[in-house]
């Protein structure tokens, strides 16, 4: 059998795996704890014979990596196992910031980021909806980037869906208010210090900016008590802590992605920014530490899994380098 056959095959039994697991079984799969340790010790196991084999001169193929990968980063959703989750000072800080303030405070959030964003944003999203609704927080919602308010629509929908009660007790405009999507970029943080009401005459159903109670009274950035922005790029971040934070001293809390964290944590240093989620593991930092466990804490595991298998190829590719290299070294 070739090698080409051998592929047509394999795609064709994971396209039957996943038809199974569509219209076969209805309820979640979830391993026990006993095969959730043997799986892990198969990997172990596996990785090992993979290292032998390298020594010998057996090289793994690269369709082998590719479907270990894979397989990390699936197999960790169906597996009962917590991950130890150590909060950080720089998490902390934003949590701590929300958690200082009195029922009825008001809370600026920017969704400043897009779907492709959203696995490492979103949970962070989804956890600051359900603690503020809780904890009777208003929030108002904006985004420098188009899809922004879309995703905090999301996040809305997904309080709700947490606590159903809240469809009917949290209402729009009352106890949040997304304004919508303004371009500009920095120039609309620059407006908004001047005047919320003139950079957003509406919000993102129609309303007449004045008509809606929770920012009737709001004018500019001394009537917010606190702010957040979840940020992927440019504008985020960066141009908040400029613009708002530096000029008008609004107190900010900070959500980025891994690639954009790096950026954002000497502002953290500097006392700009009050504190900075980073990543996944902040998104799971932030969750564990509002209670709302989500699927920052799932992806997580997974993404945990696949670094450690990395990690294992890192080692058998420098064992199958220093090999070969010994093997020229010896004929010369």
């Amino acid at each position: 059998m070739n090698i080409r056959m051998k592929e047509i095959i394999a795609t064709v039994l994971i396209a039957i795996f996943f038809l199974v697991c569509y219209f076969v079984i209805k309820e979640p799969i979830q391993f026990s704890p006993t095969v959730t340790y043997i799986i892990m010790i198969v990997m172990v196991l596996i990785f090992v014979l993979m290292l032998i084999r390298t020594l010998q001169g057996k090289y793994v193929q690269r369709r082998i990596v590719f479907l270990l990968i894979g397989i990390a980063l699936l197999v960790p959703f169906f597996m009962q196992f917590d991950l130890p989750i150590q909060v950080s000072d720089e998490v902390r800080g934003v949590f701590d910031g929300l958690a200082a303030l009195q029922p009825g405070s008001t809370v600026l959030v920017s969704f400043d980021y897009d779907p492709p964003s959203a696995p490492e944003l979103q949970p962070m999203a989804e956890s600051l909806m359900k603690y503020a609704f809780e904890h009777d927080l208003k929030l108002i919602i904006m985004g420098l980037w188009p899809m922004g308010p879309q995703q905090a629509q999301l996040a809305i929908e997904a309080a709700f869906l947490e606590n159903p009660d809240w469809r009917e007790q949290k209402i729009d405009g009352i106890d949040y208010c997304n304004l919508g999507f303004q371009s500009g970029n920095e120039f609309v943080i620059l407006r908004m210090g001047e005047s919320i009401r003139a950079t957003f005459p509406r919000d993102i159903n129609g309303h007449a900016y004045d008509s809606i109670p929770l920012v009737r009274n709001v004018s500019n950035f001394t009537n917010i008590d606190y702010s957040i922005n979840l940020s992927a790029g440019k504008p985020g971040t960066i141009e908040w802590v400029q613009l708002a934070v530096d000029r008008f001293n609004l107190t900010m809390g900070a959500g980025n992605t891994a690639v954009q964290a790096p950026m954002a944590y000497p502002y953290v240093n500097s006392g700009q920014l009050v504190g900075l989620m980073g990543g996944m593991s902040g998104a799971a930092e932030f969750e564990l530490l509002t209670e709302y466990t989500g699927k920052a804490t799932t992806f997580l595991l997974s993404q945990s899994f696949a670094h450690v298998v990395v990690i294992g190829f890192i080692i058998i590719g420098n064992v199958a380098y220093l090999r070969d290299k010994k093997k020229k070294e010896k004929r010369s």
